[in-house]
């Protein structure tokens, strides 16, 4: 008896214990069951598993339902975004306006144009880049202010001032614009566009199509870097001048022209003038960098127009004689078929002084080979001072010749 009672006590012990434990076990199976669902509904609800998103955002909490009908609290969630781009567009967007172009209204449209017989011909846009005794000054493009009889700086809120042109320049596509300080906010800041890389982002601000959606802001990068583009500045169809340019895959509009293009910093890197328009090309914006820019709107500001130095010809490229008259009237050697004529040499101009003469073909400048109008013009304008002096070798008659002249600049060419 003893011993079945000390054996029955035994066994009620080890099965007390062993409930003890398989309860503890539960428990520590529940506590951990319940973390892990904690830890898993973010995850679940991110990646659409739930019906329902939790956001834990201080902001306003807005009820939601479920599919089984219970109610859930879903927060809105708002972002304060500060990058570096907007930071950029934060900087130098107040700098840049809109220009309207104002010409005289024909007779049959005088009844549109309203008792002042003048209408807006077009729009672009413009950038300020100083302000000094009361006035602020507008860089834009040539062909935005061309023709113009009045021309209207206008803001984004809507406001107009006139404007007064003080320069343009048909070469460089570029004017410069004086209008009154008191509703300009900001000034551009220049940056240094031959510190510009290849890949580097930039951003396009401008008006494209219009006051419509004024102050647009596209994102691009620099695509290519001294492009150079040929212009047709009389529209004769024969090529008068070779741009250099930034390429860029920001968008660029029509309406955009005279509009800035900036870098990352906010300071501003090319003015944006002209964009190839063909079916099979997208996403090619052209600019004119900064740097090239400046010193001619430094002369449009002081003087009205662009201060070049001054031969007194007229030119035209051998490449566009034929060859009969190249041989028969320049009397060229056959093996010379580059170069430039002169057409007409201007009484007492820097080429008459130096001897020059009319049919007289120019093949080199200071040691540079002169193949064409072009290449003379780069030379003369990007190379050239007024006051330098400049060694030219020419053929007359078919005999190779040299001379000197010196630059002046009492006009541009």
């Amino acid at each position: 008896m003893g011993y079945y009672d000390d054996h029955s006590q035994n066994r009620f012990r080890e099965q007390k214990g062993n409930k003890a434990g398989i309860f503890f076990a539960s428990v520590v199976g529940v506590i951990l069951g319940a973390i892990l669902v904690i830890i898993a509904i973010p995850a679940l609800s991110n990646r659409g598993i739930l019906p329902y998103q939790i956001e834990t955002n201080e902001n306003t909490a807005v009820e939601s339902t479920t599919n089984d009908n219970q109610n859930v609290i879903q927060k809105q969630i708002t972002y304060d975004v500060n990058t570096n781009t907007t930071k950029a567009v934060e900087k130098a967007a107040d700098a840049v306006v809109g220009i309207n172009n104002i010409q005289s209204a024909s007779f049959w449209s005088d009844e549109e144009a309203g008792s002042s017989g003048e209408e807006a011909a077009g729009t672009g846009s413009g950038v300020v880049y100083k302000k000094a005794g009361g006035k602020a000054f507008v860089v834009t493009n040539h062909h935005v202010v061309e023709g113009a009889t009045k021309l209207e700086v206008s803001f984004s809120d809507g406001t107009k001032i006139p404007a007064k042109l003080l320069g343009s320049d048909v070469w460089t596509d570029l004017a410069v614009l004086e209008v009154d300080a008191d509703k300009i906010k900001k000034v551009a800041e220049f940056g240094d566009s031959d510190r510009l890389k290849m890949g580097e982002p930039v951003i396009a601000i401008g008006n494209p199509l219009g006051a419509t959606f004024s102050g647009s802001v596209t994102q691009g990068i620099i695509s290519g870097l001294k492009r150079t583009i040929p212009v047709d500045i009389n529209q004769d169809g024969l090529i008068d001048w070779n741009a250099e340019v930034l390429q860029t895959d920001a968008a660029i509009n029509p309406g955009n022209s005279g509009g800035a293009l900036i870098n990352i910093a906010g300071q501003l890197i090319g003015i944006n003038s002209m964009k190839i328009a063909q079916n099979a090309v997208e996403g090619i914006g052209l600019s004119i960098p900064i740097n090239s820019a400046r010193p001619i709107i430094d002369d449009l500001e002081k003087f009205g127009t662009v201060k070049r130095p001054y031969m007194g010809v007229d030119l035209k490229s051998v490449s566009e004689i034929p060859a009969y008259y190249q041989e028969e009237a320049l009397k060229l050697p056959r093996n010379i078929n580059y170069g430039v004529a002169l057409r007409q040499v201007i009484p007492n101009s820097p080429a008459a002084q130096a001897g020059m003469k009319e049919l007289d073909v120019i093949v080199e400048m200071d040691g540079e080979k002169i193949n064409d109008v072009i290449d003379l013009r780069k030379h003369l304008y990007q190379k050239k001072k007024i006051g330098e002096q400049m060694k030219i070798k020419y053929y007359r008659s078919g005999k190779l010749k040299q001379t000197r002249l010196t630059l002046t600049g009492d006009t541009t060419q």
